[in-house]
């Protein structure tokens, strides 16, 4: 299947392109689509790993993890939680530096032998290799985010001391300020009006934030969205986040859709789109590529496995849906 570039930052299968004009309702991912986080959750990533590294793994020559190390984490569909990531490259370098190995030669082996399954294949390349039961004892992943380590950690970093304090009822380790003031936002009201327009407010979010961190950024803007179609599965049981289909496909009924339009940026979307279509609730993906440090790569990522549309940016979104 190939994308056209059909105008700048507008990629569309010629032959899919009809059933666009179909859809009644827009459901969005947030990070990477509303937000940008490459200065906030990626960075959260970097400075997380650096830190259990060289505080709990006692590795003080670990390489950092770089953006296009966590892109290809995600291009698995597997890590759509950044603290799964985080995760999979502490251990991914405690093992490396275990077996003597070159760092980076060996995290990519392990994102070549990673799958949808996250931590799970994770887990289990490395495990056929050496023992890690140390820092998996010490980190004990996964858990709550109010006990385990290894979250309360990179909360910490990324939500500053004032809003941890405000979500978790606790005091952070850490006084810098909160990684989550570096999100920059992509929605804008002109945007919103323009799409309320079309889908007469059959508009909602499926996002793996929670909603005290998505109106930390988005503030008023998240008013504007349908809330009690809306999921934020940062605040749900674990085996709901993505591509669990479940919260999309309650989104898309809750709304009476008949056929959505999901907007997101990662392998987990897709796939997640692509569950709820094959339950029966008709999903078209949008993949937006913009956000990535490398665009180009996430366009192919998206066509190799079959989307129909992928844009620079959700200000695209209008020209797609002749809404200008």
């Amino acid at each position: 299947m190939t994308l056209e570039k059909k105008s700048e930052g507008i990629y569309i299968d010629d032959s899919k392109i009809s059933l666009i004009n179909d859809v009644d309702s827009i459901i969005f991912d947030c990070d990477g689509v509303l937000i940008d986080i490459t200065k906030s959750y990626d960075l959260a990533i970097i400075q997380t790993t650096r830190y259990v590294l060289q505080n709990i793994a006692k590795i003080n020559d670990a390489i950092d993890i770089d953006f296009k190390i966590i892109e290809g984490f995600k291009s698995t569909g597997g890590f759509n939680d950044e603290v799964d990531l985080t995760y999979a490259s502490i251990i991914s370098l405690v093992a490396a530096t275990k077996l003597n190995q070159d760092q980076t030669s060996f995290i990519w082996g392990v994102i070549k032998n990673s799958d949808f399954t996250g931590i799970v294949s994770v887990e289990k390349f490395i495990e056929n290799k050496v023992d890690i039961s140390e820092i998996k004892n010490k980190l004990s992943y996964p858990g709550t985010h109010h006990e385990n380590p290894l979250y309360k950690i990179f909360d910490q970093l990324f939500y500053g001391p004032k809003l941890y304090e405000k979500l978790f009822k606790s005091k952070s380790n850490f006084s810098e300020t909160g990684l989550i003031d570096n999100d920059k936002v992509i929605l804008n009201d002109v945007l919103f009006e323009k799409l309320d327009k079309k889908f007469n407010s059959k508009i909602s979010m499926v996002t793996g934030r929670g909603k005290e961190s998505v109106n930390h950024s988005l503030g008023k803007l998240l008013t504007k969205f349908d809330l009690k179609n809306s999921a934020f599965l940062e605040d749900e049981p674990r085996e709901l986040a993505k591509p669990n289909p479940k919260s999309l496909v309650d989104s898309i009924k809750g709304m009476n859709s008949k056929f959505c339009l999901y907007v997101g940026d990662s392998m987990e979307d897709f796939i997640m789109a692509k569950k709820a279509t094959e339950q029966g609730y008709k999903t078209i993906f949008c993949g937006i590529i913009g956000t990535s440090k490398d665009p180009q790569e996430k366009l192919e990522l998206f066509e190799h496995n079959g989307a129909i549309l992928a844009l620079d940016s959700i200000h695209n979104l209008p020209k797609v849906l002749n809404l200008e």
